[in-house]
């Protein structure tokens, strides 16, 4: 009895050790199944919330994917040249305008290129696309503060070109081509390098023919007996008494001009004829090898859209349906170049032997107002033409002689007028689309008159 009692002890105990177990089992099982559970939820969620961070970081890993791409980028194709062809060419205004084309031709031609800018016409984004090469580079600076670099050959384009920029800040456009002038003169001497100055056309000024007085008189009363319904503005009858043209057309080397020394453009175009004057100081006292270019009106792409050229302000005007302004009767004429041409031109005069000026532009004449119906016709725009008051010393004729430039340097303008606008054209339909688009485009500071002293001078 007593024996059977112990064997079923033991049995209990060991049935309550199984059931322990099993109760153990089952708890760790049903522990172990929640906490999966808990585990496949966290590992849903954490899905969900890589999900979330992958499409929000998709954009920044995208716009990172354009960055290295951007400082990745192939340039301009350029031309290996060995040491002894590769020259060291400093631009001044090389972020401008023509200066940004002659950069680009210079730097795939295989030269070393250093552009100087203060960028007050001038826009970075005109060189950007150079901006890490290693033949290239960028400088920040005013050049009517000394420059001390070496170099071999010194493009001066630097100066306001258009008259609202250059009449703007007077004083600041009379240094830029006086003070900024002997400084490269300056610098050319110390370095015995070649310089080429960018002059004018503004040179040879205008004349007042009083043998137009009838024939002017004339026009105005045919001007201002027109119907009231036409597009002709009256207002611009009492300003067309007289016509200013040249006492020599077409214009050559050897006219001397006649330019307002006090007038609204006198600026430039007495900063411009100073500057010839100092050039050829230069090349007769110290033996500085000077090249003279006097620049006709150019167009092309990378003008700035306001800088009030007839160009720029006609395409403009047409392309966002406004009235194309010609200042005065539009019988003033014209040469129009591409830029193209113009870059060609300055290139071969600097690496030739001419050291007396030359022309560049074309000789294809003109009037203002066929050339604001040809825009018009090209652009397809129904903008109708305004007449204005004619502008103080708006030359009434310009047009180069350039026998001397076909003569000596193999040069004229192949590109042709319509060919030159359509591109133009595109390009500023580009500008105003990125505008459209709320996308940043550098603008030129507005033309005004400034009252007491100015910021900079």
């Amino acid at each position: 009895m007593m024996r059977m009692s112990w064997m079923i002890t033991v049995i209990n105990r060991r049935m309550m050790k199984i059931l322990i177990a099993l109760a153990l089992i089952a708890y760790i099982a049903s522990v172990w199944g929640t906490y999966a559970n808990m585990r496949s939820i966290q590992e849903q969620e954490e899905m969900k919330v890589e999900q979330r961070i992958d499409e929000a970081v998709a954009p920044l890993r995208e716009k990172i994917r354009e960055l290295e791409l951007s400082f990745t980028q192939k340039y301009p194709p350029v031309k290996f040249l060995s040491e002894k062809d590769r020259k060291r060419i400093l631009i001044t205004g090389g972020a401008g305008f023509v200066g940004s084309h002659l950069t680009d031709k210079l730097m795939m031609d295989g030269h070393e290129v250093t552009v100087v800018d203060n960028f007050f016409t001038g826009r970075k984004r005109n060189v950007e696309h150079w901006i890490g090469h290693e033949n290239f580079e960028l400088i920040n600076h005013d050049v009517v503060e000394p420059l001390y670099i070496e170099v071999d050959q010194i493009y001066h384009l630097a100066s306001p070109a258009s008259p609202p920029n250059y009449m703007y800040n007077p004083i600041k456009t009379l240094k830029t081509n006086t003070i900024g002038t002997l400084n490269m003169l300056g610098l050319a001497k110390r370095v015995g390098a070649r310089l080429l100055l960018a002059s004018t056309s503004e040179v040879y000024g205008v004349s007042l023919s009083w043998t137009n007085a009838i024939h002017c008189m004339k026009e105005r009363k045919k001007l201002l007996s027109l119907e009231n319904g036409s597009s002709i503005n009256s207002a611009v009858g009492p300003f067309i008494a007289f016509k200013l043209h040249p006492e020599v057309h077409p214009q050559n080397e050897e006219y001397w001009g006649h330019v307002n020394p006090i007038g609204p453009r006198a600026c430039y175009d007495e900063g411009k004829r100073v500057a010839e004057t100092m050039c050829y100081a230069y090349m007769k006292q110290e033996g500085v090898e000077v090249r003279v270019a006097r620049i006709f009106n150019t167009f092309g792409s990378r003008m700035h859209m306001n800088d009030g050229r007839v160009v720029s302000n006609f395409i403009l005007q047409a392309l966002q349906g406004e009235p194309l302004t010609v200042y005065g009767s539009g019988s003033q004429t014209r040469a129009f170049q591409y830029v193209s041409d113009l870059v060609n031109g300055l290139v071969s005069l600097m690496n030739s032997n001419v050291s007396s000026p030359v022309n560049l532009g074309n000789p294809e004449e003109h009037t203002i107002l066929e050339f604001a119906q040809l825009i018009k016709s090209l652009v397809v725009s129904r903008s109708h033409i305004q007449f204005l008051p004619e502008a103080q010393d708006d030359p009434q004729r310009r047009r180069p002689d350039i026998r001397k430039a076909k003569m000596l340097l193999g040069w004229e303008p192949v590109v042709p007028l319509e060919e030159g606008l359509n591109k133009t054209i595109q390009y500023f339909s580009r500008e105003l689309e990125h505008q459209a688009n709320n996308q940043y485009i550098p603008k030129p500071k507005a033309a005004r008159m400034k009252k007491g002293r100015p910021r900079h001078n």
